[in-house]
């Protein structure tokens, strides 16, 4: 399957090394290198924010013009530079007027007003750029509400240089969808006849990801579990029902993690690196985060870590319910991130009274290496996790995960079965502060008490591999298949 060369078109609002907020940016910066590997031609668009900094790009000399309906036609810049480690080109488009800021999408006094504008803009631009640079993509891969649109842009507004193409759109999280005023229709020029509720309309102002599952050939989002959860009315955000109505073309593709950023045998920004056939490393690797917080030095307590978004999804008020109950016990905990200012301010009152609790409120990839190296634990109670990676990256580096079922965690961890000696971290089901707190008395008390089921578990999360080379291999799959060149529905 993986010998027809596609050409591809990514379009994504945010792209790890250049801008991230969250795990879009991880798949955008990684899925379009493993797909080069595979032998395709892609290229990747994004916006060039004005935190990205324009030396270390090289400047295209044609400018590019955007129509914008009465707005006329907004001209934009464009740079170039690649993806390190399998050059593959990216695209900036550069617009003061919309990306001029500090933020990608909200500053301190909340999200820009003008954000429908922005991403229109923005997707328009990426059409227009393939048009430059004289790329027909046979697939089309939009990402989120940014970028919803493009598929019937695509179809309608650009269809005489994009007929042939077929559109994939990924859901990232569906809790962000894009609502804006109606008058938005005037700026896609895609026609009012598709403002109505089967497509864009909604409480009589636009969705763009409703519209853009209307209009995608394919959605993909990012796990199996996931996939089935947001057809239901808990994880559905309000679209279940029109998901439901698209179920045919949904397809679960659970992300990959970069192997080569995440492992402990290469990682230069663990104090000392280990592997699973030689662990003496994540020993020191403890001692050092445990130095850097200021707890007691031991080898015997059990660390749990924390890294991510101090925000509600993430279960953080689930964490803030037991941690006093959970810091009375011999453990030490460790937090790393930042969020809901009440979050902030709670653990760090909580760090200025606990000898055994550290905290470091903001955001350091360093640390974030280094928790997961030094921890024995990974905390990660979300409410819902569309895929989540900090588990993966826990797995390799034996830290075991203490995880809800929810969405990729429930795909990724297995439940430790003290019986049959199987599993590679700990479930919970209900999102209570009762069953977070005893799933986590249940971990300390198997890694105190029965070290050997311990050790083995470790072992084999080490062992475990959630490449991106397999996640690529089940995109093209789907891109195959709507492409026409597979009859057969993939079972990705």
């Amino acid at each position: 399957m993986g010998t027809r060369k596609l050409n591809i078109l990514f379009v994504a609002s945010e792209v790890v090394p250049f801008a991230k907020t969250g795990g879009l940016a991880d798949v955008a910066g990684a899925l379009p290198k493993a797909l080069k590997a595979l032998g395709h031609n892609i290229i990747v668009v994004m916006p060039r924010y004005y935190k990205i900094d324009p030396s270390k790009l090289t400047k295209l000399e044609s400018p590019l013009g955007v129509p914008m309906g009465a707005m006329g036609e907004l001209w934009a810049g464009v740079y170039t530079s690649t993806l390190s480690g399998n050059n593959v080109p990216i695209y900036f488009i550069d617009h003061e007027r919309y990306f001029g800021r500090g933020g990608l999408y909200e500053d301190h006094d909340g999200s820009y007003e003008d954000n429908g504008n922005r991403f229109v803009f923005f997707s328009k631009a990426a059409l227009q750029l393939c048009k430059m640079l004289s790329f027909t993509p046979d697939i089309i891969h939009a990402n989120d509400w940014h970028t919803a649109i493009v598929p019937l842009l695509a179809k309608t507004r650009f269809v005489h240089d994009f007929a042939n193409a077929k559109s994939v759109l990924t859901i990232h999280n569906l809790q962000h969808q894009g609502h804006f005023h109606k008058n938005l229709m005037d700026l896609m020029e895609v026609g009012w006849e598709h403002f109505n509720a089967r497509e864009f309309e909604s409480f009589n102002g636009v969705n763009l990801l409703k519209g853009g599952i209307m209009h995608a050939d394919a959605i993909t989002t990012v796990s199996k579990k996931y996939a089935d959860e947001i057809q239901t009315r808990e994880f559905g955000f309000g679209l279940e029902g029109h998901i439901r109505a698209h179920s045919e073309k949904l397809f679960g593709i659970l992300n990959g993690v970069d192997y080569d950023e995440w492992n402990p045998s290469v990682d230069n920004l663990i104090a000392q690196k280990f592997d699973v056939g030689d662990m003496d490393g994540k020993l020191t690797c403890k001692h050092d985060i445990q130095r850097h917080f200021n707890l007691e030095v031991r080898d015997d307590v059990p660390l749990i870590g924390f890294v991510g978004r101090f925000a509600e999804q993430k279960g953080i008020s689930l964490i803030a319910g037991i941690i006093h109950g959970l810091l009375d016990m011999d453990i030490q905990i460790v937090m790393l991130g930042a969020g809901e200012k009440w979050a902030e301010e709670f653990f760090s009152d909580v760090a200025t009274h606990r000898s055994n609790f550290g905290l470091h409120v903001g955001y350091s990839d360093a640390l974030a290496h280094s928790i997961e190296a030094a921890s024995d634990m990974f905390l990660m109670p979300s409410l819902f996790e569309p895929c989540g990676l900090n588990q993966i990256y826990s797995l390799r580096y034996g830290t075991l995960p203490i995880v809800r079922a929810t969405g990729g965690l429930d795909d990724t961890i297995q439940n430790f079965d003290e019986d049959h000696e199987h599993g590679n971290g700990f479930k919970f089901f209900d999102a209570t502060q009762e069953a977070l707190y005893y799933t986590v008395l249940w971990a300390v008390n198997i890694y105190k008490n029965d070290k050997k089921s311990f050790l083995d578990m470790q072992e084999r999360a080490m062992k475990q591999h959630f490449g991106w080379d397999d996640s690529a291999k089940s995109y093209e799959a789907v891109y195959n298949y709507i492409l026409g060149f597979e009859a057969e529905k993939p079972s990705v």
